[in-house]
């Protein structure tokens, strides 16, 4: 099989939430397989530091701030790529946010922050982008689910909910839009080791109980991640559709 099929180059991919963490990574590994790169986040000096430091690894690399659960900045902020950088090609829809709290503990607005990001955002973002898509005859969107799509952890109600959301949302969106040639995917990450998830590690008893929870006996590295994403960014995932691709180390696997 030739290695042409996983190169990215010429094309454009928009990855919300990708300031840092793994959404850092993935924007990282689509360009490294030669694709334009359109960092996103709302914190302009944490973005501009991200675009800054993956443009002096020579990568295509560009920022767009906008709020993903604002409508207007969704269509503003896809308007304006369109028009003034390129079609966007691949979309990534990382951005997300979480809370910890019991759900008969949890306010109303706890809820819908949540909901409202991980979940309305996807559908915007999706929304405006697949227009230039469903013109061009093709396109690819990337939904990062999580192991939560399937499972639940006790105070992570909303992000669960929001999660699951994701899930079936991606298979709605394969069915409306997969006659267009729009490939709609998901990529399900386990625990990876990255800022946010530092704190998990530095607890003794959670990193032991992870670690025996987890098959491959421990945490994954951001990099391990990007295999997924460059597939189903690239011609290589064509007739792929509408599927959930878990990178966990093996815990869906297990009881």
């Amino acid at each position: 099989m030739s290695t042409e099929q996983f190169d990215l180059t010429g094309k454009a991919a928009l990855i919300t939430g990708s300031s840092r963490g793994l959404g850092y990574a993935l924007a990282q590994g689509l360009g490294e397989a030669g694709a334009k790169i359109i960092l996103n986040g709302r914190n302009r000096e944490r973005l501009d530091n991200a675009v800054e430091k993956l443009g002096k690894e020579g990568l295509d690399v560009s920022g767009a701030p906008f709020d993903v659960t604002s409508e207007e900045q969704v269509a503003s902020a896809v308007g304006m790529i369109e028009e003034e950088r390129s079609p966007i090609d691949i979309l990534v829809n990382n951005a997300g946010i979480t809370t910890r709290e019991l759900l008969d503990e949890m306010e109303l607005h706890s809820w819908k922050q949540v909901l409202e990001t991980n979940l309305d955002g996807v559908y915007l973002t999706s929304k405006y982008v697949v227009q230039g898509m469903i013109k061009r005859k093709r396109g690819k969107i990337i939904n990062i689910c999580s192991l939560m799509s399937e499972i639940g952890r006790e105070t992570t109600g909303a992000y669960t909910a929001s999660k699951g959301g994701v899930k079936m949302l991606t298979k709605a969106m394969t069915v409306d839009w997969a006659r267009h040639n729009i490939q709609v995917n998901g990529i399900g990450p386990g625990y990876f080791l990255t800022d946010l998830t530092q704190p998990l590690t530095e607890d003794p008893e959670f990193d032991r109980w992870l670690k025996k929870r987890t098959p491959a006996r421990r945490l994954g590295n951001p990099k391990e991640l990007t295999g997924a994403a460059v597939f189903l960014a690239s011609s290589a995932s064509d007739f792929v559709n509408g599927h959930i691709i878990y990178v966990d180390g093996g815990i869906l696997a297990s009881l």
